[in-house]
């Protein structure tokens, strides 16, 4: 699996809407063929502060998840939410293996 962590901090009046969009995001991602997990955290002591965790079968798989729609439909809208551009680190699964996720 190649997984992507996506920290995202967002303006304090737009929190609601962000998760709005994102939840609507991470919903039709989780359809996709190539998406295992898609995970919306906010952070307890600061809750300007979001983690997407995002797991694909493939390493193509994200580029392919951003072709879709619904991506491109939260990027957009949520372009305008943030304090900074968003940041993410790929990472390569070690445990579980790829058949228990």
């Amino acid at each position: 699996m190649f997984v992507v962590i996506v920290n995202v901090n967002v303006k304090s009046d737009r929190i609601e809407a962000f998760k709005t969009a994102t939840i609507e995001n991470a919903s039709n991602s989780i359809n996709e063929p190539g998406i295992a997990r898609f995970d919306v955290l906010q952070q307890q002591d600061d809750p300007t502060k979001f983690v997407l965790i995002e797991v694909y079968r493939t390493p193509d798989d994200p580029a392919k998840h951003k072709e879709t729609a619904h991506y491109k439909k939260w990027r957009d809208t949520v372009a305008d939410m943030m304090v900074e551009s968003r940041t993410s680190i790929k990472y390569n699964s070690v445990f579980p293996d790829d058949t228990n996720w």
